[in-house]
């Protein structure tokens, strides 16, 4: 598909469903509203799946029956992809009852889950057997699966995405066969980061660690010569640090840094550097109502209520909105920083706010952090979807000099053939997806235009 297409596209209402009676998808989920219409959208609403059929296996068996059967499907998650990644003119899989928390192993301190499962699903019940995660992303609200599937990330210059935490997984293969590969296995750093070209994982095997508590604190107006003269100290401050922008005033709006409890956290004081400490709990939009958001201040919390920025069980960042995310390498942050900066009077008016962190590198072969430190520039935009694809290859054009590179789940303009130039394992990756699904089972529109 190309993007003039996906633009059109994301506009069509979706005008019916044929839904086959097997494996769940019974009269009984159409009453319950689970195949609703406005089920046929993701989760922004700014794209509507085209796929004839949509099923909501129980188990990884049925998933298995499913994949051999059909035609060409793909995985359904927690529908937060902006694109038409997660779509398939057949048939789209939902991993929506494969949700459940496997086992908790202490000894190789590790907890498996299903594919479906969301990471605010089990994060509470891991915290109070004593365990957490390395890190979580700025919404709870996501699947495992479909999170590391993309290279979804937290923030922290020691902290990988987070499919790095992923030491083992189930596939289920084209032909419907399941095969299980961990950390040892030739495929697996092409396989988690998968895009989807493999096949459907069912299963995550996610690396523990001891439980920790985490205090927030936000400051406002950081100047943005600050940024340009402390980039590094001001990223290195927390666990994790995220700046929050609009681009217009010549600063950070805000600057929310979460540090370990269990570490030596020192006070911050009421200014760090030019910026004002918070007085009262904010949202990274400050317009917007604070309640959504995890407890600032100071206070200390569980780590799984504290490292992503809104609650579970609330609305996610704004709702209604477009996002985009572009990585370039952090020791050329600062300069990429500056030329987005140049186009701010275009920028702000589609903008709802910037978001900027830090990742560590990984050996994942499509993660935009392949073997490279990075930092995220993160879009979230209005609505406005002709405008926001106009603004985005001026962007990408101003980080072209520094090889940014796109979040795959969010929207971007970047030619496959720029692609293919700023990721090493490019052409590798395209090889060994073919010897997995060599009839092309699950090479959808998406892969079709940016991948293959």
């Amino acid at each position: 598909m190309n993007r003039k297409a996906f633009l059109k596209t994301s506009s069509i209402a979706f005008t019916g469903l044929m839904i086959a009676p097997q494996f769940s998808c019974t009269q009984e989920k159409k009453e319950t509203g689970l195949l609703s219409q406005n089920n046929r959208t993701n989760w922004a609403k700014n794209y509507t799946y085209k796929a004839k059929e949509l099923f909501e296996p129980k188990n990884p068996e049925e998933v298995s029956s499913l994949i051999k059967d059909l035609e060409g499907s793909k995985a359904l998650g927690s529908k937060h992809c902006f694109n038409d990644i997660a779509d398939d003119p057949v048939a789209q899989i939902s991993t929506h009852h494969l949700n459940k928390v496997i086992a908790i192993d202490p000894e190789k301190m590790t907890i498996t889950v299903e594919a479906g499962a969301r990471y605010g699903d089990f994060s509470k019940e891991l915290y109070e057997k004593g365990f957490a995660l390395h890190n979580l992303a700025s919404l709870p609200h996501i699947t495992v699966a479909g999170a590391c599937a993309t290279a979804t990330h937290g923030s922290g210059v020691k902290n990988g995405n987070l499919a790095t935490g992923v030491m083992a997984l189930e596939l289920i293969k084209p032909d419907g066969e399941i095969v299980s590969m961990d950390r040892s296995h030739p495929d697996f750093n092409a396989v988690v980061v998968g895009l989807g070209a493999f096949g459907i994982i069912t299963k995550m095997t996610l690396a523990i660690q001891p439980a920790f508590d985490v205090q927030q604190d936000v400051f406002l107006d950081l100047p943005l010569e600050s940024v340009r003269n402390n980039f590094n100290e001001i990223m290195s401050s927390g666990y994790s640090v995220s700046l929050f922008t609009n681009w217009m005033n010549d600063n950070v709006s805000e600057v929310w840094v979460k540090r370990r409890t269990d570490e030596e956290v020192k006070d911050l004081g009421s200014e760090f550097y030019g910026a004002k400490a918070a007085e009262i709990n904010v949202h990274p939009i400050l317009e917007l109502d604070a309640q959504n958001c995890t407890e600032q201040l100071g206070v200390p919390g569980p780590w799984y209520d504290r490292l992503p920025h809104f609650k579970m069980g609330f609305l996610p960042s704004a709702g209604e909105e477009l996002q985009a995310e572009f990585f370039v390498p952090r020791e050329k942050a600062v300069d990429a920083i500056m030329e987005i900066e140049k186009l701010k009077d275009e920028i702000y008016p589609l903008l709802m706010i910037t978001e900027i962190r830090t990742i560590c590198g990984d050996e994942f072969w499509m993660s935009p952090c392949y073997q490279q430190d990075s930092v995220a520039i993160h879009f979230t935009w209005k609505q406005m979807t002709p405008e926001v694809m106009a603004v985005l290859p001026k962007i990408e054009a101003a980080i072209a000099p520094f090889n940014g590179v796109p979040h795959w789940g969010k929207l971007f303009t970047i030619s496959r053939e720029k692609l293919m130039e700023r990721y090493p394992k490019f052409n590798d990756f395209v090889a060994l997806a073919k010897q997995y699904d060599p009839q092309g089972k699950f090479i959808n529109d998406y892969l079709k235009w940016n991948i293959y």
